[in-house]
């Protein structure tokens, strides 16, 4: 697979598929425009080379209808003002009105294509869709990193049919860290896992448990494993079905001499409600009518020291309900604990993105994954279908 710096693009059309899928509020203002900015790079190469720059992306789930509301119109208004320079809109993806407007470009000008997904074709990987974006252009540029592990038409089938394909370069850093820090971690390596289930990290949990150090299990998923140890866990969430796995677990971990941390202690309330009353005890104490939903002071401080001597830290999943204020200590402690470690820290996406901003620690970490999905797949050990169609297509070109 080349990137974007290893292909000839001057003064050609190139077409770069982005993960532009931002949230907007009720006015349709975009409140998070990160991943437009991650894009910036690769667009302003591409224009440094005299390049016709035309941008791909989705927003939202139209199902294949045309939804107003998720048009790209803010998105291309924010792109304009961080680029400084005009950036159209066509109004649609495909047809005669959008191949006009693309071969009446001239270098230098940027031209973002309405909502993919307007399109049923764009998530049915569609061969004849796929082919018609193909055709547009020059060189096709994938840099939608979050959007890596569906196997679309934007970003899989149109390498089957684009001249020349490579990736940009977020795609790159992405890469970059996940892949070196599995392959060849500088140790101690500790994993941090959080968030509310086991199932949805299952295989996440087994390819780490194989290469860490140490690890840390939070967030909901935790009282799995507390429920597996013998621990009466309340009406916390836990995936009974699951107990099994989790003793399992814990059983190659130690078999591995792999240090494992749970919660010791957890933040109690009768529902996940932002007036209800809390209390503080230890995993041993938790009342059979309430649910945990936060990690205690005493893990807060346990974690911390896990995390003392780390060389490198991979964190995927929130401790507790942080977006409630009462649940919130124990994910921002522990954000502030990995910012102030002197590892390669590394997040990957979702949840723990919005922690570590909403705590202003985000220039301590040294990266932040812009795909939640694409990341927990690579934890998995599992390679993304757009990433091999890059593969495929540069044996292809070979």
């Amino acid at each position: 697979m080349k990137y974007i710096n290893e292909i000839d693009i001057k003064g050609k059309r190139v077409l770069c598929r982005f993960d532009f899928n931002v949230p907007l509020d009720e006015n349709l203002h975009i409140t998070d425009d990160r991943r437009i900015k991650a894009a910036l790079p690769t667009i302003n190469y591409a224009l440094d080379e005299d390049a016709q720059v035309i941008v791909m992306a989705h927003l939202g789930r139209p199902k294949g209808k045309v939804v107003d509301s998720l048009s790209l119109k803010p998105l291309a208004k924010r792109l304009s003002r961080l680029l400084g320079k005009e950036v159209v809109l066509a109004k649609d993806c495909i047809g005669d009105d959008v191949k006009t407007l693309i071969q009446n470009m001239k270098s230098g000008c940027v031209i973002m294509l309405e909502n993919l997904r307007f399109h049923r074709e764009e998530t049915e990987n569609d061969d004849d869709f796929a082919r018609e974006l193909a055709g547009y252009v020059d060189v096709y540029v994938d840099d939608a990193f979050g959007n890596a592990h569906r196997a679309h038409a934007s970003n899989v089938g149109i390498t089957k049919f684009a001249k020349v394909c490579c990736a940009g370069f977020l795609m790159k850093r992405e890469l970059n860290y996940f892949g070196t820090t599995l392959e060849d971690p500088l140790r101690p390596f500790v994993a941090i896992i959080g968030g509310s289930k086991i199932s949805g990290k299952l295989e996440a949990l087994a390819n780490l448990i194989k290469r860490v150090d140490k690890m840390i299990i939070g967030g909901g998923m935790a009282f799995t494993f507390l429920k597996a140890m013998g621990h009466e866990v309340g009406t916390s969430l836990v995936e009974d079905n699951l107990i099994k796995t989790a003793r399992q677990s814990i059983k190659i971990a130690k078999e591995r001499g792999v240090k494992l941390y749970l919660p010791v202690d957890c933040v109690i309330a009768e529902k996940a409600d932002p007036k209800v009353v809390t209390k503080i005890v230890p995993i041993q104490e938790i009342d059979p009518n309430w649910m945990g939903l936060d990690i205690g002071p005493a893990s807060i401080a346990l974690f911390r020291e896990a995390l003392s001597d780390a060389k490198t830290i991979m964190w995927n999943g929130p401790m507790g309900v942080f977006e409630i204020d009462a649940f919130s200590m124990g994910t921002f402690s522990l954000v502030h604990a990995v910012a102030q470690s002197h590892a390669l820290t590394i997040v990957g996406g979702g949840d723990t993105d919005v922690a570590v901003h909403r705590t202003g620690e985000s220039d301590y970490i040294t990266y932040i994954s812009t795909g939640g999905g694409a990341s927990l797949e690579l934890l998995e050990g599992k390679k993304l279908p757009a990433v091999e169609a890059l593969n495929r297509a540069e044996k292809r070109m070979k």
